[in-house]
């Protein structure tokens, strides 16, 4: 099963995740995105700096599979998609 990293970028900084997580495609990696940037979004709700961050999920490889900005998170609902992977 392929790993993903789920890489945190804040303006010119990038927090790297080492550990990456084990997924069966990256339809899957966008939902691990989405449910990550909304609890970050829940516990840090006073940090507004949050909504200009995004999420660069990586392969193995270090290619980048998706960019997923938290202020998608709250676009949309239920099953819609709004990032394109």
């Amino acid at each position: 099963m392929p790993r993903y990293f789920f890489n945190t970028r804040i303006g010119d900084d990038l927090i790297p995740d080492a550990e990456g997580e084990e997924l069966p495609d990256a339809d899957r990696a966008w939902e691990v995105a989405k449910a990550m940037v909304l609890d970050l979004l829940a516990d840090q709700a006073d940090q507004s700096m949050l909504l200009t961050a995004s999420l660069l999920v990586t392969d193995e490889s270090g290619e980048i599979v998706l960019e997923f900005p938290f202020s998608e998170a709250l676009i949309g609902g239920p099953g819609e998609s709004q990032t394109r992977h």
